[in-house]
């Protein structure tokens, strides 16, 4: 097979040489596949939008079918500038609509079953689907009930934000964190345990604010604190060296082995679940620790929907309690039922929960796809690719990425160091990305 990893360079780094004109033509097709396959894609977010426009491009007479009942659709890599005051919510938003392709039949209901053997996906107002090939791709869900004490309509009061909501939440968030930048306090930002879409998000709004506040009413009133469960700061570990240095730097408390539990909103008061090991017998031990705020941002735990875990896609052996798709790591396809393929935040593979990831994977399984319509095997393998522009301050990020083996793997070497802060780097979040994963959606970057 061939690893689908060498034009990277297509999302990420048209900023970078001023050349975002390059990767958003249409590349050079093939005559159409003449078929009747029965096409269902669950979600028309990133993934399924991305993988429809291309489906389009190279069928014809094929049935493609979305499934999705949002109307809107959201451009996730931008919430973490709404929340921290930098763009509108309405920067995030535009139709669903507005990025499918003619041809393909859109139902605005939520998948609620699938049937893998009969091959088949029921609507909630009970629409049967059937289907030859499957593409999941409905995202994760937050799930703000495992933290008790913790609600939703709480967010931008008593300085409680949590972005990952959608466009108003984080909108709500950065007046909530606004308030602290101006002000001062504790600052207690946290990420879950469980595995998460860009996982770059909890430290970047961590270094917004704190970069907001170190230049704002709260200078010299303040301070940082960041919570997580693991023992470490980022999963790649020369990028997790990186970030400690810079909270060093920063003077940004990090507290390991912490995973929020409760929070007491009147006392301003947040319980974590601690692990720690004994030294003497290398035993974990397990207790709770509570930690006071005056701006506290809240992650909470992701799993796959529950129609996912339901369906019998899941994995059994490993994410038991999340419930993402058992799939091949470098095909996205299903290890039991070769006509399913997973897409996106809801695939079981090591990495990527990022909008970049979805960039690298659509192909892959539009290529195992179409190959399998022609009775052959597929080519092309996913890597892992995934990248995180690492905003450190307001005008200054990291370029970080990096593949399933925590491989740095620039498009860029020699021209953008992966792990300086610079403006360029910056510029590709604030300006050139969104032009490029519009490109995306619509299949030609």
């Amino acid at each position: 097979m061939t690893e689908f990893r060498s034009t990277r360079r297509g999302l990420l780094g048209l900023g970078a040489v001023g050349a975002l004109a390059l990767g958003l033509g249409g590349e050079a097709q093939a005559a159409k596949l003449a078929t009747k396959a029965r096409i269902v894609i669950i979600g028309a977010g990133a993934g399924g939008a991305t993988l429809a426009n291309r489906l389009v491009q190279r069928l014809d007479g094929a049935a493609i079918t979305l499934v999705d009942p949002r109307k809107e659709h959201f451009y996730q890599p931008g919430l973490s500038l709404v929340a921290a005051g930098l763009k509108p919510a309405d920067y995030v938003v535009s139709q669903t609509t507005d990025w499918l392709p003619q041809g393909v039949t859109l139902i605005t209901e939520k998948a609620a079953a699938i049937d893998p053997l009969a091959k088949t996906v029921s609507t909630e107002s009970g629409k049967r689907l059937d289907y030859d090939f499957l593409v999941v791709a409905p995202g994760l869900v937050l799930d703000h009930d495992a933290i008790e004490g913790f609600a939703l309509d709480m967010v931008g009061q008593n300085g409680i934000g949590a972005l990952y909501a959608g466009p108003e939440h984080a909108a709500k968030t950065w007046q909530a964190a606004q308030k602290f930048t101006e002000e001062g306090g504790i600052g207690l930002f946290t990420r879950p345990a469980t595995e998460m879409k860009c996982a770059g998000a909890p430290l970047k709004h961590t270094f917004l604010i704190d970069d907001i506040a170190s230049r704002g009413g709260a200078k010299g009133k303040y301070e940082t604190h960041y919570a997580c469960p693991q023992q470490v700061l980022f999963s790649v570990p020369i990028v997790s060296e990186k970030v400690r240095m810079l909270f060093g730097e920063r003077k940004i408390t990090p507290h390991y082995g912490q995973t929020l539990t409760t929070i007491d909103a009147g006392a301003k008061r947040a319980t974590f679940a601690t692990m720690t090991t004994d030294p003497a017998t290398g035993a974990v031990v397990k207790s709770t620790t509570e930690m006071p705020y005056d701006y506290l941002h809240v992650i909470p735990p992701q799993r796959a929907p529950e129609m996912i875990r339901q369906s019998g896609l899941s994995w059994a052996d490993k994410w038991s309690d999340q419930g993402w798709v058992e799939c091949d790591m470098k095909t996205l396809r299903h290890l039991r039922y070769p006509e399913i393929f997973a897409l996106g935040d809801v695939a079981g593979v090591p990495k990527g929960k990022t909008a970049a990831s979805v960039k690298w994977q659509v192909p892959v399984v539009e290529d195992h796809l179409i190959a399998a319509i022609q009775g052959r095997e597929g080519t092309t393998v996913y890597d892992g690719y995934t990248s995180c522009p690492m905003i450190t301050r307001v005008g200054k990020a990291m370029l970080v990425e990096f593949d399933y083996h925590n491989n740095l793997v620039p498009s860029f070497p020699g021209l953008i160091a992966p792990l300086e802060e610079l403006w360029i780097s910056w510029l590709m979040k604030e300006v050139a990305l969104k032009a490029t994963y519009n490109a995306m959606l619509r299949g030609r970057a």
